[in-house]
C-alpha cells in the first residue's frame, strides 16, 4: 500500500499513511470531505504509531465506493476502504448473495452485472463499444444491451482506489484463449447433455478412478484421434496397435463407477494456443466457471470448449460412468493478478490479524470462503456444473482451508438433485487464518455428514508415511502396522478398534495412491529396492486389493492397476507428458494384473458385505480370523454366503485353517500360477505376498 493515502480500516477508524507525519503536528481539526454530497464529516485524531502513521476516529458511517478526501492542514488525502472490507459489518451491508451476477441473455437482451462495491466507475467494453454501468444497492453495477450477445468477448474497466484498470468478469462462463477476455454465453445456444446421470442407488457403491484429461489420451499409442482433449475422452472403441482397449473403452471395462477428473476449469501455466509445450495438473486456478481452453480442439473458440466438454460428459453418462470434478476453491494462481482482488481489494482473500496474507495453502494465498460473496461464488459455480454440465460430484482440493458452513451449504445445494452427489475432499489441517473449529477437516467430520474425506491414515498404514520416502507400511514392511488392519478394513470408524478417523463409515475415502506424491510403484522402488520386481508387484497388488476390499469408498489413481510410474518424480504437476501420460504400452504388458483388479472390483460390486452403510452392520458381519502374524485374515458373513480374505505381506508360505470345513471357491488371487478354483477341507495354503478371496455358500 502506498503512502499519502487514508484507509478506512474499520467502521469508525481511518489510518493515514504519509511520508512524514511531523509535517502536520501543528494542524488540528481534520475532516472528511464527501464530494457527492458536498459534505464535511468531522474526525478526531487518535494514535500516532510512528512518524508516518496516524489513526482517526469518526462517528458517522462512511459510504463505500464514493469519492472522499481527508483534509488536514493544506493537504488533501484520498480516502479508500481497506481492512473494513473484512469486517462483519461490510458483509452485512454489502454482500449481495441473491443477485444474479455475470453476463446473462434473456428475451433478446443481454444483462451485465458485476459486484464491486469499492469502485467509483465501471465501464463495459463489448465488441468495440463501451457502456457505463449504473451502481445499485450493495455495490452491484449493471447495464443491459439490446440483442443476444452470445459468443462475444467482453471486459470491464473499473476505477478502484483511484486507479483505473481493465478486468475480466470472475463470473465469465467462457474465455478467449489464455484468458484474454471473458465471453458472453447463452447456454440455451450450446449443445445439451441428453444422457441422464447414471443412477447410483447409494454412494457407498461407488468406486472412484482419478484421471487427468490430457494424461488419459496424449500418448501416441492411445489410438485416440483428439489426443489430450475433451473429445479424446469421448471417443469409443479406441485401442492400441495390438488391439488392447484404451481411453474411455478401457475405463468402462475396468468396472469403476465414477471418473474423478482433475481440474478442468481455466488454469494457468499452459499456453492454450500452443499447449504441447507446457503441462499442468490444473491446480493453478484462474477462472472457476470457465473451462480450460487447452482441452479444446479450438481454444480461441469460446463455444467449442463448452460443447466439447459436454460431449465428453454425455459420452461418460452413456457409458454408465458418473463424473466427479476436482475443484480448487482454496486459492487462486496469483492473488494480485486475480479479478477478485482487483474488483474488491482485500475482500476475497484471508488475512492474519497482523494484516499479512494467510498462506495455509502454501501457494501464496487462501480464499476467504467464510465471507458471504466468496461463498456465493463457490455455490454459484457448484450450481453451474450441476445444472449445465450434469456432474455427479465434486472433489475439494485442500478442503481443510474451506470453512464448515460453506461446505454444508454445498451439501444442501447438492441434496436438491434427483440423484446422489458425491462430495469428497482433502481434510488436512492447514495453517490458514481460520479457527480450528471452523475448518472442514477430518477432525470435524461430525459437523460435515454429507462430506467424505481422503483417509491418509489408511494410505500411510499400507505403504508408510508420504513425508518419509523410505518409511514402510503393512505391504512393504513385512506386516508393519498389522495391529491397525482391523481398524483400516472396517472403515476406520469403530472406536473399539482404534481412534475413529471420521465419524461414519460413509465418510472415508480409502486410497494408497493418487496424483500427489510418488506412484505406488515408484514408492516401492525407494522402500524395497533390495526386493526383485516380482515381489514389489505383489506388494503393490496387496495394497490395491486392500483398498478395494475395505469398508468405505475405494479410490484408484489412473494406471495404478498396471503399476503406473512417473520415473520417480514425486511432484509431477508441471513435469510434462513424458512423465505424466498414461502408458498404454505398459497397459498391454500388465493385462494379467488388470484382470486381477477387475476381479476384485467385480467382487466388491457383487457382494454388498464390502459396501456396508452402517457401523452396526460392520460389527455384525466382520470377524478377524486366526492367522500367524503378520498374516491378516478376516471373514465377512453375508446372508447367503461367507467371504474370507487372507493377506500375506511376507516371503513365507503359510498353511492356514479355514473358518469352517467344506467347499470354498477361490474368487480372486494375485498368485497367477494358482489354477485351482476351489478349496475343499479345513486348510488352505497362502503363498508369499498373496491376497486371496474365498467364498463359501451357506448350504455347502
Amino acid at each position: 500500500m502506498g503512502t499519502n493515502i487514508a484507509w478506512i480500516d474499520d467502521l469508525h477508524l481511518i489510518t493515514l499513511e504519509v511520508n512524514n507525519i511531523n509535517f502536520f503536528k501543528d494542524y488540528n481539526d481534520p475532516v472528511i470531505y464527501w464530494e457527492k454530497e458536498d459534505k464535511y464529516i468531522p474526525i478526531k485524531i487518535g494514535t500516532v504509531s510512528d512518524t508516518s502513521t496516524v489513526t482517526f476516529h469518526y462517528s458517522e458511517i462512511l459510504p463505500m465506493g464514493e469519492e472522499m478526501e481527508l483534509l488536514w492542514g493544506d493537504e488533501a488525502f484520498p480516502v479508500y476502504p481497506r481492512d473494513i472490507v473484512r469486517t462483519q459489518w461490510f458483509d452485512e451491508n454489502y454482500a449481495a448473495v441473491n443477485e444474479l451476477l455475470g453476463a446473462n441473455c434473456q428475451n433478446n437482451v443481454t444483462y451485465f452485472s458485476l459486484w464491486t462495491p469499492l469502485a467509483t466507475s465501471v465501464t463495459l467494453y463489448l465488441n468495440n463499444m463501451s457502456k457505463k454501468l449504473n451502481r445499485h444497492h450493495k455495490g452491484i453495477w449493471t447495464c443491459q444491451i439490446d440483442g443476444n450477445w452470445h459468443g462475444f468477448a467482453y471486459e470491464y474497466e473499473i476505477t478502484v482506489h483511484g486507479k483505473t484498470v481493465r478486468v475480466n468478469d470472475p463470473y465469465a462462463k467462457s474465455m478467449l484463449a489464455n484468458s484474454e477476455k471473458g465471453v458472453v454465453i447463452d447456454f440455451s445456444k450450446t449443445d445439451q447433455i441428453t444422457a441422464n446421470r447414471p443412477h447410483i442407488p447409494h454412494l457407498q457403491d461407488a468406486i472412484i478412478y482419478e484421471l487427468h484429461v490430457r494424461d488419459a489420451t496424449i500418448q501416441t499409442e492411445s489410438g485416440v484421434v483428439n489426443k489430450g482433449r475433451f473429445l479424446g475422452l469421448s471417443e469409443s472403441e479406441t485401442t492400441t496397435q495390438n488391439g488392447f482397449s484404451t481411453g474411455l473403452s478401457y475405463i468402462k471395462e475396468l468396472g469403476c463407477t465414477h471418473i474423478q477428473l482433475m481440474p478442468i476449469n481455466d488454469f494457468a501455466r499452459v499456453n492454450e494456443l500452443d499447449p504441447m509445450n507446457d503441462y499442468n495438473w490444473g491446480y493453478d486456478p484462474l477462472y472457476f466457471q470457465s473451462l480450460e481452453g487447452s482441452y479444446s480442439t479450438s481454444p480461441n473458440n469460446p463455444i467449442s470448449r463448452i460443447n466439447e466438454c459436454k460431449k465428453m460428459m454425455n459420452r461418460f453418462h452413456q457409458t454408465g460412468l458418473s463424473v466427479i470434478l476436482d475443484v480448487v476453491f482454496n486459492h487462486v494462481f496469483i492473488m494480485e493478478e486475480s479479478p477478485l482482488e482487483k474488483l474488491v481489494p482485500g475482500y476475497y482473500f484471508r488475512y492474519h490479524e497482523d494484516g499479512s496474507v494467510s498462506n495455509g495453502t502454501g501457494v501464496g494465498n487462501d480464499l476467504a470462503t467464510e465471507r458471504l460473496m466468496v461463498r456465493k461464488l463457490i455455490l454459484d459455480t457448484i450450481d453451474l456444473f450441476l445444472s449445465e454440465y450434469q456432474v455427479s460430484g465434486f472433489r475439494f482440493d485442500l478442503m481443510g482451508a474451506i470453512d464448515i458452513d460453506t461446505m454444508n451449504a454445498i451439501v444442501s445445494r447438492c441434496n436438491k438433485e434427483s440423484s446422489p452427489i458425491m462430495l469428497l475432499g482433502e481434510g488436512w489441517e492447514l495453517a490458514t487464518a481460520l479457527p480450528l473449529d471452523k475448518k472442514a477437516t477430518s477432525r470435524n467430520s461430525h459437523q460435515l455428514r454429507g462430506v467424505r474425506f481422503f483417509n491418509d491414515y489408511f494410505r500411510d498404514t499400507l505403504k508408510g508415511s508420504v513425508f518419509n520416502a523410505t518409511d514402510t507400511g503393512f505391504v512393504n514392511g513385512a506386516g508393519k502396522y498389522l495391529e491397525r488392519l482391523p481398524h483400516l478394513i472396517t472403515g476406520s470408524t469403530l472406536e473399539e478398534l482404534g481412534e475413529p478417523f471420521v465419524s461414519n463409515v460413509q465418510q472415508t475415502i480409502n486410497y494408497v495412491e493418487c496424483h500427489d506424491n510418488h506412484t505406488l510403484r515408484d514408492r516401492l522402488l525407494l522402500t524395497n529396492s533390495d526386493e526383485d520386481e516380482k515381489n514389489r508387484k505383489k506388494m503393490h497388488q496387496l495394497a490395491t486389493g486392500i483398498v478395494l476390499l475395505s469398508q468405505g469408498i475405494p479410490f484408484i489413481h489412473a494406471g495404478q492397476e498396471w503399476f503406473r510410474t512417473k520415473q520417480g518424480i514425486e511432484n509431477s504437476y508441471i513435469s510434462g507428458d513424458e512423465t505424466n501420460q498414461l502408458d498404454w504400452i505398459r497397459r498391454e504388458k500388465e493385462e494379467e494384473n488388470i484382470n486381477f483388479i477387475k476381479k476384485l472390483i467385480g467382487i466388491r460390486k457383487k457382494y454388498d458385505v464390502f459396501r456396508l452403510w452402517e457401523m452396526e452392520e460392520i460389527r455384525k458381519r466382520f470377524h478377524i480370523l486366526n492367522a500367524p502374524k503378520p498374516v491378516f485374515a478376516f471373514i465377512l458373513t453375508g446372508n447367503d454366503e461367507d467371504l474370507s480374505i487372507y493377506i500375506n505381506p511376507t516371503m513365507e508360505k503359510y498353511q492356514l485353517q479355514l473358518p469352517s470345513p467344506g467347499l470354498w471357491n477361490i474368487k480372486a488371487t494375485n498368485d497367477f500360477n494358482r489354477y485351482d478354483l476351489e478349496v475343499e477341507g479345513e486348510y488352505i495354503t497362502v503363498g508369499p505376498y498373496e491376497l486371496i478371496v474365498l467364498k463359501k455358500a451357506r448350504n455347502r
